[in-house]
Order: C-alpha cells, then structure tokens, then sequence
C-alpha cells in the first residue's frame, strides 16, 4: 500500500514538473453530488450567461444540513488547481477533462468545484468519475452552504473570470453539458493533458505557465484572454431549474448588494 501512495505522489509531481499528466479519455459525466444522478440534491440556482456563470447545488434536507457532504468528480481527468483562494472564493478546485465528442473529435473542459469546506486532491493528481473531491462548504460562512459549479470550455479562465466573455464561447450549462454526455467513447488510450494554461489569481495571462498549444493527438481550443464578445445562444436544451426558497432567503440574508471584489478589483465572488 505505501509503494502505491509514493507511486501516486511521484507521478503527481512528475506531471507539475513536465507541465502535463497522461490520462485517458473520459467515458461520460455524472452529478457532482448525489453521484450519479444528483440524487438527494436540487440545483438552487443555474447558469445564466452574463450573470451567474455555474450553477449552486443543495441537499434536500433544508437549512446547512449538506454541510461537509461528499464532493464527486464528474468524470475522469486530473486536478489542474486545488488552492484556498479566500475572498468570496474559498477552497477551490478545477479538474481538465479530455472526451470525444459526438463528431470524433478529442476535446477539454474544465470543471470547478468552488466554496468547499476541504480539498481532497492535488494539484497533477488524476481522477476518476466518482472519486471524492472534496466536501461541500460556505466559504468561512460567507454564504449558506452550497456547492459553485462550473463547466469552462476556456482552459485560460482559472481563476480570472473577470477577463473573459460571460457568456456561451467560454462556458456551458454544466447539467445540460452532462445530460447530453453521460456515456461517451474511450479506451486504453492515454493523451498528455496540459497543466496551468491560465494566469495565477489577480494576474494576466502574459505571467500563466509556458504550457500551451495541443496536448498530443488533442486539439485544444485558443481562445483570446481579453474578449469580451462571443457567441451568446443558449444550447439547444435548457436544463430545467427548481424553485427552492430556502436556500434563496438565506442567499439573500448573506450577500452585500455590491459586487464582491478583493483589492486588486479583481472578481472574487465565486456566485
């Protein structure tokens, strides 16, 4: 058992040292709570372009009764940020999936997992579906306990949301993006998946990692770090929202009616 933990901890800094991790293709998405199905959960609050730019997930039992509950991965990849970010942020963690789409083609996505109480992977660590990420939070109190989630078709965004189009050329709608891909094509097969395309917090795109341009037999999309237009239509299927007053009075109850930002007028806000 401890050969394989060193085994894991010296891959894992094997892939930060070479700016890239070997994993294979995912072969679908799930929920990332009540894995697979969200079962237990209900999504308080969904991805509107030009607003909130992930969707905030809940368990039924009212109140912060969710709090501390399992984080899952929503499908294979590796962890490309597990930080403590603070401000309106909290724990955060991204991991870069690569999966076939419908044309053959090999594509990345991003997926954020934001406001956890703990982190439960590192930075180059692989993942697969279903693996715990960590464990759902409030940010220090910040907000009622819920899970951000986030699916970024832009692996530049990091955590600098605020230098990118709000809007569908950077993101999905992460419970349509994972409906329409809950079973895909993989095999044995392993890419090499870049690690730190995007700028550290607060900073420009100019000071990221040098890692860049295609993972082998990946194409990975470039997208401009300073746009601010993009193609704005909704995806063919909206996902249904559910009404939850709870969670919404007590949002509400928390949040200033300012824009949160940090000292480097950065957005910070994690909603």
């Amino acid at each position: 058992m401890l050969a394989i933990w060193l085994g894991l901890l010296i891959g894992a800094a094997r892939a930060q040292s070479n700016g890239t991790a070997r994993c294979g293709l995912a072969d679908g998405f799930d929920f990332p709570v009540g894995k697979p199905d969200a079962s237990g959960y209900y999504k308080a609050r969904g991805y509107t372009p030009n607003g909130h730019l992930g969707e905030d997930w809940n368990g039924r039992g009212g109140g912060d009764s969710d709090y501390g509950d399992p984080i899952w991965c929503i499908g294979r990849g590796v962890v490309v940020f597990s930080d403590d970010v603070r401000v309106g942020w909290g724990n955060v963690v991204i991991i870069r999936h690569a999966y076939r789409d419908e044309t053959g083609k090999v594509n990345m996505i991003d997926s954020l997992y934001g406001h956890l109480l703990e982190r439960k992977v590192k930075e180059g660590q692989l993942m697969e579906r279903g693996q715990l990420v960590g464990t759902m939070g409030s940010n220090r109190g910040m907000y009622p306990v819920h899970l951000h989630f986030e699916i970024r078709k832009n692996l530049k965004i990091g955590m600098n949301r605020s230098s990118f189009a709000r809007d569908y050329s950077n993101y999905y709608d992460p419970t349509s993006f994972i409906r329409a891909n809950r079973q895909l094509q993989s095999n044995f097969r392993k890419f090499d998946i870049p690690l730190g395309l995007f700028a550290p917090y607060g900073k420009g795109l100019s000071e990221a990692s040098s890692s860049s341009g295609s993972g082998r037999g990946i194409d990975i999309p470039i997208f401009s770090d300073k746009s601010k237009t993009g193609d704005t239509s909704p995806p063919k299927e909206e996902a249904p929202e559910i009404s939850e007053d709870d969670f919404w009075s007590r949002l509400k109850a928390k949040l200033s009616k300012g824009k949160v930002t940090d000292s480097k007028g950065q957005d910070s806000s994690g909603n």
